[in-house]
C-alpha cells in the first residue's frame, strides 16, 4: 500500500529496467524452450511481468534514495513475490497462452539474483571503509580557551624509575631512547598511554599535558582515530603526540622472509584477503572487528601519517625502529569535520573548474586511504620532479603506478565531460594546494576556461614547473586570441601524435 505518492529515483528505475532486459534475454534466448520463437511468443508475458515489477516497486517504495541495506533487500524480495504470485494466477486464468510456469520461476529468481548481486556489490562499495570506529557523541566540542599548558612539578624519582623500568619491558631500549630524545620523562606534563581506553582519556584534564606518548602498536588499536582525536583535544597547543606502528611494506616483507619461495607468497595472500579486504566487507567488516576486537591490522605509512593529518596533527619526524616506525606529531589544528571515509576504488576530488567553481573530479584510486590529507606534507618533503609530478610519492599503490602508467585511473573522467565540468582539450584541472603555486597571472586565465581531459603538457612535454606555467600560459593566450575550438583542434592532433608517435607519457 502506498503511504504516499513520491518522485522515484530515476537510476534505480533504469537498474530494474537492465536487469529484467538482460534476464529475458538471457532466459528466452539461451535457455532450450519448446517453441523456435520464444520472443514472439512470451511477448506478452515480457510487458505484463515487467509491468508488474516497475509497479510493485514503486508500490514498495524500492525506489525511494538513500535506503540501506536490508531494507532495500527486503522490498526486492516483496516485489519478486508480489510479481510471481501475480503471474501466476494470470498464467492460470489464461491457460490457453502455454506460458511455461518454469520460465515464470526462473525468470522471477533471475531478476531477484541479479539485483540482490547489485545491491549487494554496490553497499560493499559503500561501506568498504573499515570499521566505522567514531562516533561524534564521544567527542568534546567545546571551543578551546586558554589551551597554554599548566605547568607541572616533575615526577618523583620513583615514579620516573617506574615509568623507564616498564618502558624497557614494554617498547625496549632502543624505543625508550628515542623517547628520551624528544621528550622528558621526569616532566610531569608528560602522559604515557599502553592502550586506549576513551573513558580514562576522557578523564584527563584539558592542556595539563604538553606531550603523548601512545607505546600501543596503532595497528593493535580498535578506534585509530577516536584516540587521535581525543588527544588532540586534551594536549595544549602545540603539544606533540609520539605514537607507532608496523607498516605493510615491513609487515609483508617480513612473511616473504620468514617462508621459503612460493609458500610465503601463499601466505601473504591468504594474509592479506584475511587483513585488507574481509574488514572491507559488507557482510563480514563488523565480525572481523568483533573477532578480532581490530588487533594485528595492517596499515600503510601514508594511511597512519594521513590519520594524523585528518585529526589535526603535522608530522614532525618518522623514525624506524626495528619493525616498526615511530611518529612525532604536533597539534596545530582542531581535527576535520568527522565525516564517512570511503575507499573504494572509484574516488571523485574536489577540483577547481571555469569561473572558479569547485567540482568533483572522478578517478579510480590509485593512493592508499587517507591520501589526500598528505598532499602538503610529501609535496614539502619530496618538491617536484620533471613533468610537475611529485618525486618518490609514496601515497601511489603499485597497482596504482601500473594503472597511472596507462591512463586507465582515468577513464572516470569521462563522467566529467558528460557533466560539462570538462572538456576534450585543456588545462589539468588542479587541486587548491596546486593552485596556490601557480603565478597570478595564470590562474587568472585559468579560471576563465574549463579544464580539459588532454592538456597541453602532452604537447609541450615541459620539464619544470615554471615550463608547465608557461605552456598552460602559451595555450590560454590562444585561446583568448583564436579562439577556443581552433585552438583545442589544433592541440588535439598534436596531443595524440605525441602520444602514439613520441611516447609523450606523464611521469
Amino acid at each position: 500500500m502506498i503511504r504516499k505518492f513520491y518522485r522515484p529515483y530515476i537510476p534505480l528505475v533504469i537498474v530494474d529496467i537492465l536487469a529484467l532486459t538482460a534476464v529475458f534475454g538471457l532466459v528466452l534466448g539461451w535457455f532450450p524452450l519448446t517453441t523456435p520463437i520464444p520472443f514472439i511468443k512470451y511477448s506478452n508475458f515480457i510487458w505484463i511481468f515487467s509491468a508488474f515489477w516497475l509497479i510493485f516497486s514503486y508500490v514498495f517504495e524500492r525506489y525511494k534514495r538513500k535506503l540501506g541495506f536490508f531494507k532495500t533487500a527486503s522490498r526486492l524480495f516483496y516485489t519478486a513475490c508480489a510479481t510471481f504470485v501475480l503471474m501466476w494466477i494470470i498464467i492460470q486464468i489464461f491457460q490457453d497462452a502455454e506460458f511455461s510456469p518454469l520460465v515464470l520461476w526462473t525468470v522471477t529468481a533471475g531478476v531477484f539474483i541479479l539485483e540482490y548481486s547489485v545491491l549487494f556489490v554496490y553497499f560493499a562499495y559503500l561501506y568498504a571503509v573499515g570499521y566505522n570506529e567514531i562516533s561524534e557523541r564521544d567527542l568534546d566540542k567545546t571551543p578551546r580557551k586558554n589551551a597554554q599548558v599548566k605547568p607541572a612539578q616533575p615526577i618523583s624519582d620513583e615514579k620516573y624509575n617506574n615509568l623507564i623500568s616498564l618502558l624497557k619491558t614494554s617498547v625496549g631500549t632502543k624505543a625508550l631512547d628515542f623517547y628520551q630524545q624528544i621528550t622528558d620523562l621526569h616532566s610531569g606534563n608528560l602522559s604515557v598511554l599502553f592502550g586506549y581506553n576513551s573513558n580514562d582519556l576522557k578523564l584527563i584534564e584539558k592542556y595539563k599535558y604538553s606531550a603523548f606518548i601512545q607505546t600501543q602498536r596503532l595497528n593493535d588499536l580498535r578506534k585509530v582515530n577516536m584516540m587521535l582525536n581525543q588527544v588532540n583535544t586534551k594536549l595544549a597547543d602545540d603539544g606533540i603526540l609520539i605514537c607507532c606502528f608496523e607498516s605493510k611494506s615491513t609487515w609483508k616483507k617480513n612473511i616473504l622472509e620468514k617462508y621459503p619461495a612460493v609458500l610465503n607468497y601463499i601466505i601473504y595472500s591468504f594474509n592479506f584477503f584475511v587483513k585488507r579486504i574481509l574488514p572491507h566487507l559488507l557482510l563480514t567488516h563488523r565480525l572481523y572487528y568483533d573477532l578480532t576486537n581490530g588487533k594485528n591490522r595492517i596499515f600503510s605509512k601514508t594511511e597512519v601519517l594521513g590519520r594524523l593529518v585528518y585529526s589535526g596533527f603535522s608530522i614532525l619526524e618518522e623514525k624506524k625502529i626495528g619493525n616498526l616506525t615511530y611518529v612525532v606529531a604536533q597539534r596545530t589544528s582542531n581535527p576535520l569535520p568527522l565525516q564517512r571515509k570511503v575507499y573504494g576504488p572509484l574516488i571523485s576530488l574536489t577540483r577547481i573548474g571555469k569561473n572558479g567553481k569547485l567540482f568533483k573530479f572522478y578517478k579510480m584510486r590509485t593512493m592508499h586511504p587517507y591520501s589526500e590529507y598528505l598532499q602538503a606534507y610529501i609535496y614539502d618533503k619530496n618538491s617536484l620532479q620533471e613533468g610537475g609530478k611529485i618525486k618518490h610519492d609514496t601515497r601511489v599503490t603499485t597497482l596504482g603506478g601500473f594503472m597511472r602508467k596507462y591512463w586507465l585511473d582515468e577513464l572516470p573522467m569521462l563522467m566529467n565531460l558528460l557533466k560539462g565540468d570538462m572538456k576534450l582539450v585543456g588545462v589539468r584541472p588542479l587541486s587548491q594546494h596546486y593552485y596556490n603555486l601557480y603565478s597570478d597571472e595564470l590562474k587568472e586565465k585559468r579560471v576563465k576556461y574549463r579544464p580539459g581531459l588532454l592538456p597541453p603538457f602532452y604537447a609541450d612535454m615541459p620539464k619544470t614547473m615554471d615550463e608547465i606555467q608557461a605552456s598552460e600560459l602559451k595555450y590560454l593566450d590562444a585561446c583568448d586570441k583564436n579562439g577556443v575550438f581552433s585552438t583545442d583542434f589544433k592541440y588535439f592532433f598534436k596531443i595524440l601524435y605525441n602520444i602514439f608517435f613520441k611516447k609523450a607519457r606523464s611521469k
